[in-house]
């Protein structure tokens, strides 16, 4: 099923100017942080926007994808992108072709991938893959992703459970948010259209976590602790309203005071509860 909305970094026709010899269509704009494309031939385009929380940040998480893209093909600058950006294409041998832009521009990344099927990464594949970075660079502002703001929590939602002296809150998307410290400590909200009848069923599943009702939230909230898969210390809790469910989920990084508890998150969930 191809998505109706529009990718917010690249019109159809820009698109279609800088790659005129392939014809995409968007299947995602993975709310409003970056675009999913399939072409003709089954090959496939993902252009992401990272926004970081300041330039040090942003220049940190640039060095890791230049190190771990240098990994898998030789990489060369590309002037006139951004503050900085370099692109590659995989060694003809290599078992997944690929064709790679990463730029950094301010607080922002932009990492723009090309995975052909049948045929070779090439020059012939880079340099219309450039084109498409440098019109999508000067739209990196128009990403759901913000720092210090989010509709479903605040800083003092963190009380209890994250450190409020290196806190950071990111807006990840259109209907999700977290909250992180430096330990990496995590409280995330995710919200999504769900019907009640998937709710039930989530509620009545044999899954490796104990759960627990939470009537004072509607009859289908419930929580989820000391699970035996993944995380242990997280706690999750469930509520639904209005044909849409959101996920509260304190996930702390090793066992906290609040683990394996979901007392005090009813309180963060009581206000999410409202919000929806």
């Amino acid at each position: 099923m191809h998505a109706a909305e529009a990718c917010p970094f690249i019109g159809a026709k820009e698109l279609a100017g800088a790659m005129p010899a392939l014809r995409w269509s968007l299947i995602s704009n993975q709310d409003g942080r970056g675009c999913i494309y399939q072409g003709g031939r089954g090959d496939t385009m993902m252009l992401t926007v990272f926004r970081n929380p300041d330039k040090d940040r942003a220049k940190e998480l640039y060095a890791t994808f230049i190190k771990t893209l240098g990994e898998r093909m030789p990489l060369n600058a590309v002037s006139g992108i951004g503050d900085e950006s370099q692109g590659g294409a995989s060694a003809a041998g290599a078992q997944r072709q690929e064709a790679s832009v990463v730029a950094l521009s301010g607080d922002y990344i932009l990492q723009i991938s090309v995975y052909p099927i049948g045929r070779r990464a090439d020059d012939a594949l880079l340099g219309p893959l450039t084109e498409v970075a440098r019109v999508a660079i000067g739209n990196m502002g128009k990403t759901s992703e913000r720092f210090g703001d989010c509709e479903w929590l605040t800083g003092a939602d963190a009380d209890g459970f994250l450190d409020k002296s290196t806190l950071t809150v990111q807006r990840t998307g259109a209907r999700s948010c977290m909250m992180f410290d430096r330990e990496g400590n995590t409280m995330v909200v995710a919200v999504i259209a769900i019907s009640r009848d998937t709710v039930i069923s989530m509620m009545k599943r044999t899954d490796p976590c104990k759960h627990v009702a939470i009537p004072e939230l509607g009859s289908e909230a419930f929580g989820e602790h000391s699970c035996t898969k993944g995380n242990g210390n997280a706690v999750n809790i469930y509520v639904w309203k209005n044909g849409r469910q959101a996920s509260i989920l304190f996930a702390p990084v090793k066992p906290h005071a609040e683990s394996g508890s979901v007392e005090r998150l009813r309180a963060v969930a009581g206000r999410v509860y409202g919000k929806l």
